[in-house]
């Protein structure tokens, strides 16, 4: 069974004689449980793909089905929230200043109507790897790693069913990312998650992706898996070029 289905995505910016198409009958299936990339350079349309899944870009055409619901406009409903969370690509633009961690995830498990707050708190930092002595302090008091764990812990908190990933390494020192990658990994083992991931970085996506659509001018350029990346088993130039330009960090 499907997670997500996409079939002739169009996306567009602007209008008259300015409008711009972004994304350009794009079609993918992701299984339940998969995690799925999408790579390219800026400005392929990667990340306007995740955001129209989210409900954050209207102007599209074509059909989305994501966790059986089929979207229809840039309007998700509230069961559709609980079910799909994103974590975006800078931890600390994406967690209020001056909030806590507490009531960053207080507020997320809020909005969804959850109940015994307290006690999944506790739960949800232990399972990014943070522990109770985080949950009363600030953004600005954690490391750029530490943010992006609270990030993942409260896209967590309505208990998911599926995480859009927006680049959720690049604005962390290469040490960092590794730890991130491998809390993301054990996630999704544990909790039986799926993935969608954007990242222009080939070793991210090798090391957490089973397959990976390679995008040029908001186009799939084509579909493998990434044991053929690895093995430069590909059929289009643009990816041979696009992996032999950073092959190093996939294998």
């Amino acid at each position: 069974m499907n997670a997500i289905e996409a079939r002739g995505v169009d996306v567009y910016f602007g209008s008259g004689a300015e409008l711009t198409r972004a994304v350009n009958d794009v079609s993918f299936e992701v299984a339940q449980g998969e995690s799925f990339g999408l790579v390219g350079e800026s400005g392929s349309g990667k990340s306007t793909i995740l955001r129209v899944i989210a409900g954050l870009v209207p102007g599209w055409t074509g059909e989305i089905t994501v966790a059986g619901e089929s979207l229809q406009d840039e309007k998700r409903s509230r069961a559709f929230h609980k079910k799909v969370q994103m974590v975006f690509q800078d931890p600390y633009a994406s967690l209020h200043p001056r909030q806590t961690v507490d009531r960053v995830l207080s507020e997320a498990m809020e909005l969804q109507g959850i109940t015994d707050i307290n006690r999944r708190i506790t739960r949800l930092l232990n399972d990014v790897g943070l522990g109770a002595g985080f949950r009363f302090r600030y953004p600005h008091q954690l490391s750029g790693g530490q943010r992006q764990r609270v990030a993942i812990a409260r896209a967590l908190a309505p208990e998911p069913e599926i995480l859009l990933l927006d680049e959720p390494t690049s604005a962390l020192d290469v040490s960092v990312q590794a730890e991130i990658l491998n809390l993301l990994a054990d996630l999704r083992s544990e909790l039986g998650l799926t993935y969608v991931m954007v990242s222009h970085d080939l070793g991210v996506v090798g090391h957490l992706c089973g397959r990976a659509a390679v995008m040029k001018d908001g186009e799939f350029v084509e579909v493998l898996g990434i044991d053929a990346m690895r093995r430069l088993d590909v059929t289009q130039p643009y990816t041979r070029h696009l992996l032999e330009s950073s092959i190093r960090s996939i294998r």
